[in-house]
């Protein structure tokens, strides 16, 4: 593919590198479409609708919201913002615009997304990148919901899938619609991938609360550093999981397909990672 030449070079440099000529425009429409059909018929788990009034039940709520996430890597789940409930558990916005992200196996039950996902162009652009034999990780639709909430502060991905030796994931991003400096693009420190990471989430012993757990710090992060990196709608980012990223408040939505690979050869997945392969699960190889 033509447009994988200069992708070596500027990814190995700058951590992340922009490609055109994964999907169509119209393809894009498609995976918007069967996700609205997905939300359509979503199931809202009742942890996430009901607001307690004492500490304690708090606690048992914000439990079942973790355990929720811990059992959600071999599973399609909804995870919704903050404030989108009443008292009552009922939505005070349209659902479609309650959801953060539809997550984490998208890939492997959906079939729109696991042909996306394994696709002739992705796997080119693995192989071209060197990957032997890389298996999918996980996956998410992101909503990025317009005036709801908070942004994401500067964070490396590689403090929550770990790997040894560090740095064997690459994620790809892909635009289903323009994003742009008003919608929550992503924003960059080039080349902060080369610093290594000095933070992970880890998951706590069996029957410990909180489920995880960070040991480590960020970094201090110089504001100054970060660049800007909108692309059009049908646009792909690869990024490399250790470059320092973070993305702001949106103003409008912005609606994006994100899947991890990592080249499992000679690979060690840490067990203490939040996310792990199950048996009814194991993390799929790319090229089939």
């Amino acid at each position: 593919c033509a447009c994988l030449s200069p992708l070596p070079r500027q990814y190995l440099e700058d951590g992340y590198v922009v490609l055109e000529g994964l999907l169509t425009s119209q393809e894009c429409d498609e995976l918007r479409q069967r996700m609205s059909a997905i939300v359509d018929e979503a199931d809202v788990p009742e942890h996430c609708r009901t607001t307690f009034s004492t500490d304690q039940e708090e606690q048992l709520r914000e439990q079942g919201s973790a355990e929720y996430f811990m059992t959600s890597g071999d599973k399609i789940r909804f995870f919704f913002e903050k404030g989108v409930f009443d008292n009552k558990g009922e939505f005070i916005i349209p659902k479609h615009r309650a959801l953060n992200k539809v997550a984490h196996a998208l890939h492997a039950y959906e079939p729109l997304y696991k042909r996306v996902t394994h696709s002739r162009r992705v796997q080119s652009i693995a192989k071209t990148l060197g990957f032997a034999r890389p298996v999918v990780l996980h996956s998410m639709y992101i909503f990025k919901q317009p005036g709801i909430g908070g942004e994401v502060t500067p964070h490396q991905d590689a403090s929550f899938l770990n790997t040894e030796p560090l740095g064997r994931v690459m994620g790809l991003w892909i635009a289903l619609e323009d994003s742009t400096i008003n919608n929550g693009c992503l924003w960059f420190i080039p080349g902060s991938h080369k610093n290594g990471i000095s933070r992970r989430m880890v998951r706590s012993p069996p029957g410990v609360f909180p489920l995880t757990n960070f040991i480590g710090h960020e970094p201090e992060y110089d504001d100054k550093k970060f660049v800007a990196a909108p692309v059009k709608k049908v646009l792909l980012k690869i990024i490399d999981w250790k470059i320092a990223h973070k993305y702001k408040i949106s103003k409008d939505s912005r609606h994006v397909y994100t899947f991890h690979i990592m080249e499992s050869r000679d690979t060690r997945w840490n067990p203490d990672n939040w996310l792990q392969p199950t048996e009814e699960l194991p993390f799929p190889l790319l090229y089939t």
